[in-house]
């Protein structure tokens, strides 16, 4: 049977909403939309890339309570409400993606929230994981 195990950030929207920060289903890790808020305190700036780089810090905690890294990332998604800001988060982004090249998307859409100005998801596999 496939192990099955739910990550929590400590976010409240994880528990006023109902779902985990990432779901670690055998091999596979699925990081769930990712904002630019930081949990401890519930906190965001207003400067896009800054939450941009929160973002990844949320994703990269979660990734590594999974067991994996930056490194086994296979897709990425990158959700804004405004296309505009996404290019001046690409120096971020790159430092995290530029060398693994992950499957990417980007799609300009509404978030829940109007101070979150990007939501990053993302899907891993660990490495080493035996597959049945």
């Amino acid at each position: 049977m496939t192990e099955r195990r739910a990550i929590l950030s400590g976010s409240t929207f994880e528990e006023q909403i109902g779902y985990a920060r990432a779901v670690v289903d055998g091999d596979w890790v699925h990081v769930s939309g990712t904002t630019g808020f930081d949990y401890a305190t519930m906190t965001i700036s207003a400067d896009v890339v800054e939450q941009a780089e929160q973002c990844l810090r949320n994703i990269g905690t979660a990734l590594t309570e999974a067991g994996c890294t930056f490194a086994d990332v296979v897709r990425v998604r990158y959700l804004l409400p405004d296309r505009e800001d996404f290019e001046p988060c690409w120096p971020t982004l790159r430092r995290h993606f530029g060398e693994i090249r992950p499957a990417a998307t980007m799609l300009v859409c509404g978030l829940s929230d109007p101070r979150m100005r990007i939501e990053i998801e993302v899907y891993a596999r660990i490495r080493g994981a035996i597959t049945g």
